[in-house]
């Protein structure tokens, strides 16, 4: 059965009870998905910092937005001045609402990011009130935002559970499931003459992992290295969550062997 055909319920919080955890040491919380089921947890419902998976969330509205993929945006000084990883906006260059997107998915872009929730909602605080209550109406209790991007601060932080659903629900958006796969990105600003852009995916997985299909990675010094995997190897698939994660990238794809291994009925 395909991730598609899967109710985002499905990881909810109060799905199921939680499963056994596999793998004690590799993360402070995490959660592992083998063909909708929960095959191993590790404190699934202890909220924690995310770091870029907020972005997850973003992404979300942006597409629910309605905001046409060429719609042109004006970056704000605000978002010029962002910190942590950035594209390099300049206030008043303009770039088309999809490459903003995929800036902030795939390149983890803080000043991308920024420029959207502007162009969506008018401020980020605004945006960031669309946000919770987004996380309200997809009964994401434990989930709560205080910027666009996943900055560090104490009421930023979600769950492991809550972020398998919320990344399910995401990846059934098309614009956001084709940006996610992709493992690098050229693109170029709106202004004569353009300024061009190139950046590979920070989700290590894609290109690397075989079937890997998503969905975002992200780190900050208090939320550790966090990640949020979805690999595909038809007829099976696998979710994995890591958050605050001891080493991220090896771990994942031991996970996801493990979910795939569980799937095919392997030892």
């Amino acid at each position: 059965m395909s991730w598609l055909a899967v109710s985002a319920g499905a990881a909810g919080a109060d799905a199921v009870p939680t499963p056994p955890d596999l793998f004690p040491q590799d993360a402070a919380s995490y959660l592992l998905m083998s063909d909708g089921r929960l095959l191993a947890a590790r404190a699934p419902d202890r909220p924690l910092p995310i770091a870029s998976l907020a972005k997850i969330m973003t992404a979300l509205l942006a597409v629910e937005s309605g905001s046409a993929p060429d719609r042109p945006v004006r970056v704000s000084a605000g978002a010029a001045q962002e910190t942590g990883t950035r594209l390099g906006l300049r206030r008043g260059e303009r770039l088309r609402f999809e490459d903003l997107l995929a800036a902030m998915l795939i390149g983890s872009a803080n000043d991308a990011c920024h420029a959207l929730a502007d162009a969506i909602a008018g401020s980020p605080a605004r945006f960031v009130a669309r946000m919770n209550e987004r996380a309200r109406a997809l009964r994401l209790g434990h989930t709560h935002f205080s910027n666009p991007c996943g900055h560090d601060t104490p009421a930023n932080r979600s769950t492991a559970r809550e972020l398998a659903a919320l990344a399910l629900v995401a990846m059934q958006q098309p614009r956001i499931r084709a940006l996610v796969g992709e493992a690098h990105v050229e693109l170029h600003s709106l202004d004569e003459p353009p300024r061009h852009f190139a950046f590979d995916n920070k989700n290590a997985l894609i290109g690397r992992y075989a079937g890997a299909a998503g969905v975002k990675s992200g780190t900050t010094p208090a939320a550790g290295k966090c990640l949020v995997a979805l690999a595909q190897r038809e007829p099976h698939w696998a979710l994995l969550v890591l958050l605050n994660a001891a080493e991220r990238w090896w771990t994942a794809v031991a996970m996801l062997d493990a979910a795939f291994a569980a799937a095919q009925g392997s030892p």
